[in-house]
């Protein structure tokens, strides 16, 4: 597979936006959720076939000028987009700032030299990086270090796409990329109506500090959890429908009622890795469970989703071996999630926010320094990737790229949605032992399956 999977580099280019930012936004203020995030690129890919009509249809195609039509299409609307996006358009200039000088995203443009099914009836991991434009930026400076946005659109050789999208985590949260993209596509469909305009005003809200320092940041929180020796293994399980139903049945108890299904596979997940954990260390003392908690909903009132940043908050599990069951799992996340309550988001907005964001980041620093190792989850379901249409239809898969070199922060755990919406696809990354236990291990293979979906338009 990796001797058929090589790329060819067709172009590179800056996307502008079609007008220029009016001069009252050449400065977008990053808030103070932004300042704890790193300025590295999480990379979504959205895979689609060329048409299944068209691959159907008894007229000669001329796949060669459909693809350049669609490459046409996704640069002008991308344009369009980011005119209503504009930060992504611009460079990072400061801890609290990004100078929105309409330089544009960067775009990369490859072609790969095999069928798009080809790659998904055994998609393989060591390739999937090879999507990305990160790898390329290294080539021509300092653009990873401070453009806010990236994009590298794939042409496999049936006319198919891998569109991958590389947004700054110092600007963007998952929430924040999925209203980008919606709007993007939304744009290339011509139903302008659809398209969001995003609140980019974030930090009236929750002001960024001029004391902010690096202790503060999730990366100095997960610091003593990222491993610098050992290799990375990347794999991806299904949960299925009747797997999950099984799996929330399993979790219910007189403690518990009605887990849903993020709880019951988080609680699954932590319990199995925990005790790959404890059995490769030879200790037993208490692990953590973080899960990432979108702070939009929380706020009172609400602030719509479409608002720009990373308005998002750890909540941190402290478990024992004598919590280990399932619904005593769920019960530990449950209360760690409820604690972010209006009441908590409301401490962290306004001139006092910061003194109160330091406090809360030391509690987090406090819980993380009893555990003897961290699970991480952050759940990208129900987030409308599959849903994105750019007018050719669909997705058919969607992924994320991780670097599986050292170092590396491990215990990872992706969550998001099949392409039919009933299952979950888990994207776990774990130290490679710990892999070879939980594949092996029975309770968990009970309700997973290690396979490719059932790719229909093939």
């Amino acid at each position: 597979m990796e001797e058929k999977m090589d790329l060819e580099m067709i172009s590179t280019e800056w996307i502008k936006p079609s007008s220029p930012t009016p001069s009252h936004l050449k400065t977008y203020k990053l808030c103070l959720f932004d300042q704890q995030g790193g300025h590295h690129f999480p990379s979504l890919l959205l895979f689609f076939p060329l048409n299944q009509n068209l691959r159907l249809s008894s007229t000669l195609v001329d796949i060669d000028h459909i693809v350049s039509e669609r490459l046409q299409l996704l640069k002008q609307s991308l344009s369009e987009a980011l005119t209503l996006y504009y930060p992504l358009a611009g460079k990072i200039k400061d801890d609290i700032s990004v100078e929105c000088n309409d330089e544009g995203i960067y775009f990369v443009e490859a072609r790969a030299k095999i069928p798009l099914n080809q790659f998904l009836n055994q998609p393989d991991r060591s390739s999937v990086g090879k999507f990305s434009p990160i790898k390329d930026s290294e080539k021509i400076g300092q653009i990873e270090e401070l453009c806010v946005g990236q994009i590298q659109v794939t042409i496999f050789a049936c006319g198919g796409f891998a569109i991958c999208i590389c947004l700054s985590h110092k600007v963007c949260d998952a929430i924040t990329a999925s209203s980008f993209i919606t709007s993007w596509s939304a744009i290339a469909r011509k139903n302008i109506e659809e398209a969001i305009r995003p609140d980019c005003d974030a930090a009236s809200i929750f002001p960024p500090s001029d004391e902010f320092f690096s202790e503060l940041t999730f990366a100095a929180q997960t610091l003593p959890f990222v491993k610098t020796s050992g290799r990375v293994a990347i794999r991806r399980f299904v949960f299925e429908a009747k797997a999950i139903a099984k799996l929330k049945a399993k979790a219910t108890s007189s403690r518990v009622q009605n887990p849903t299904r993020i709880e019951a596979i988080s609680a699954l997940l932590s319990k199995r890795i925990f005790a790959a954990l404890n059995k490769r260390s030879g200790t037993h003392k208490p692990n953590l469970i973080r899960h990432i908690v979108n702070l939009r909903r929380r706020i009172k009132p609400p602030i719509a989703d479409y608002c720009m940043g990373n308005i998002i908050w750890p909540a941190n599990a402290l478990c024992t071996e004598e919590e280990g069951d399932l619904d005593g799992l769920v019960i530990k996340l449950r209360e760690a999630i409820e604690l972010i309550n209006g009441d908590f988001v409301k401490s962290l907005q306004g001139d006092e926010g910061f003194v109160n964001y330091r406090k809360a980041a030391h509690d987090v620093h406090e819980v993380s320094s009893k555990a003897e190792d961290m699970v991480t989850f952050t759940s990208w379901c129900n987030g409308g990737f599959y849903n994105i249409d750019f007018g050719w239809g669909k997705p058919v898969w969607l992924s994320f790229f991780q670097d599986e070199s050292p170092p590396a922060f491990m215990n990872l755990v992706i969550l998001m949605d099949t392409r039919l919406g009933d299952g979950i696809e888990a994207l776990m990354s774990l130290r490679e032992e710990d892999m070879a236990f939980l594949e092996s291990d029975e309770e968990f293979l009970t309700f997973v399956k290690e396979r490719v979906p059932d790719y229909s338009p093939f």
